[in-house]
């Protein structure tokens, strides 16, 4: 299999695994799309984790597989290709980007999905569809210029460069970089963190902040607030606040 689901400890890790750079052919992005509507029913997976291996993330779609690709096909595949990411982005629990090596085209936007990119000091990320005569395809003109802004998103896609790792975290990109060694477990601990709290106030904080940036403030607000009181009807809030009551903030145990 290209990708592959394990879980351990609540912590889900979808692995990509097509060597040699993981490129992202239509079998592969259709497995992800499966694994990660997979991760996103499971109730034993709390928190996932993006990996893929310890020297490369994903190096972009498969080139050759594209170039025998015309107009017609495009058309009928681009959707399904912006779906398997899409759903990626729409696993309602933590998500992380272990990035390690080369995460271009299709493998950045790949990270773009996560909710946080811890990245190797050895990292590059880019979108370089622009040297082939393209732009980002599967949700980098979107998902990148809001994660670190327009201006800075239309000079990594207009130019097509490479960043390194300690640029991308200025430009926001990735969230910590670490040596490349500790990319998945720290990965790993992250996601393990969150996959102790409380799952349903967590999938409300994720949907609140998601469907927020992609809408209007009142709508934002009306998300929100909705997920806010319905929140009071769930075992977790009243653990949390018997919790924060009796021992203090910070003790409560929500598994």
């Amino acid at each position: 299999m290209t990708v592959n689901l394990e879980v351990a400890e609540g912590v889900g890790t979808l692995r990509l695994d097509r060597p040699p750079m993981n490129a992202l052919d239509t079998a592969t992005q259709d497995r992800l799309k499966e694994l990660a509507e997979e991760a996103a029913r499971r109730d034993d997976v709390r928190a996932v984790v993006i990996y893929g291996g310890e020297k490369v993330f994903a190096a972009g779609a498969d080139i050759k597989e594209m170039q025998a690709m015309d107009h017609t096909a495009m058309v009928l595949r681009a959707r399904d290709l912006q779906d398997s990411f899409t759903a990626v982005a729409r696993i309602p629990k933590p998500v992380v980007a272990a990035v390690t090596g080369y995460a271009l085209g299709g493998g950045c936007e790949l990270a773009l999905c996560a909710d946080f990119r811890i990245a190797a000091e050895n990292a590059k990320l880019g979108q370089p569809e622009i040297l082939l005569g393209l732009i980002p395809g599967a949700g980098g003109t979107q998902r990148l210029s809001r994660l670190i802004g327009p201006s800075k998103a239309k000079d990594l896609i207009f130019t097509g460069r490479m960043v390194k790792a300690d640029e991308a975290l200025t430009l926001g990109l990735v969230d910590r970089v670490v040596p490349a060694d500790e990319v998945y477990t720290q990965a790993q601990a992250w996601a393990a963190k969150l996959a102790r709290g409380p799952a349903i106030a967590l999938r409300a904080a994720k949907e609140s902040i998601d469907t927020g940036l992609e809408t209007d403030i009142e709508t934002g607000l009306a998300v929100e607030r909705n997920w806010f009181a319905g929140l009071f009807a769930t075992e977790d809030r009243d653990r949390g606040m018997k919790s924060f009551v009796e021992e203090g903030p910070g003790k409560a145990k929500f598994l």
